[in-house]
């Protein structure tokens, strides 16, 4: 084996302890010291691999959002009418949040940086590499926008926008989703606690992008 091969097999072995790690015990317990121990390595390794620990958690975002990417085109698939597409892929995008809170941990970790300083920390290539990642989940919604448009079912200005704003929003709601409780006032001044089941959540959400998408929303 080429050591160009055998160093992208190592950097896809990295990527796998590292999803696997955030899967079992979820990103904050993950650590480069557990990572290098289920590969084998040493952690400094690692480092010859990744620019530092952002571009490893970046790249392993990839991995999930592929999956994502495919489980939406596949949940589009299953719809016939532009609403219930976009019913059927925001279901999707929340379910496998639920089933991957790792997923959510790790995207939420991306977007709480600023983009400049993110850019410092992650090389172009695995910059780029993200970006592609996010355009499968995101690409299949602003489809079912644009053909929702094109048949005079949704009024959407810019369906990219859109669909960036319903991912994050389904980020935030998939916090409430794994916390499933919410603040509200029992009394004056008395805060209690409610037990949120998901189901509920889940359909708020959905009936929102919805409502969002049939809004007029062109100036």
């Amino acid at each position: 084996m080429a050591a160009q091969d055998r160093r992208a097999a190592r950097t896809q072995e990295i990527l796998a302890a590292t999803r696997a790690l955030f899967d079992e015990r979820g990103v904050r317990d993950a650590q480069i010291e557990d990572i290098a121990r289920a590969v084998g390595i040493n952690r400094a390794i690692i480092y010859r691999h990744f620019s530092g620990k952002e571009e490893l958690f970046a790249l392993t975002l990839v991995a999930y959002l592929d999956e994502l990417a495919e489980l939406l085109r596949t949940a589009d698939a299953s719809a016939e009418t532009e609403p219930d597409r976009l019913v059927a892929i925001t279901r999707g995008f929340l379910e496998f949040g639920e089933q991957y809170p790792a997923f959510v941990d790790c995207a939420q970790s991306l977007l709480r940086r600023r983009g400049d300083e993110l850019m410092a920390e992650v090389s172009d290539k695995a910059m780029f590499r993200l970006g592609q990642a996010m355009n499968g989940p995101l690409g299949v919604v602003v489809a079912v926008l644009d053909e929702g448009n094109a048949s005079g079912v949704f009024r959407v200005e810019d369906p990219a926008l859109l669909a960036n704003i319903f991912y994050t929003q389904a980020l935030g709601v998939l916090n409430l989703a794994t916390l499933r409780l919410a603040v509200r006032e029992q009394n004056p001044g008395l805060p209690a606690v409610d037990d949120v089941p998901f189901d509920r959540v889940k359909e708020i959400v959905v009936n929102s992008a919805l409502h969002m998408a049939l809004a007029d929303t062109r100036s």
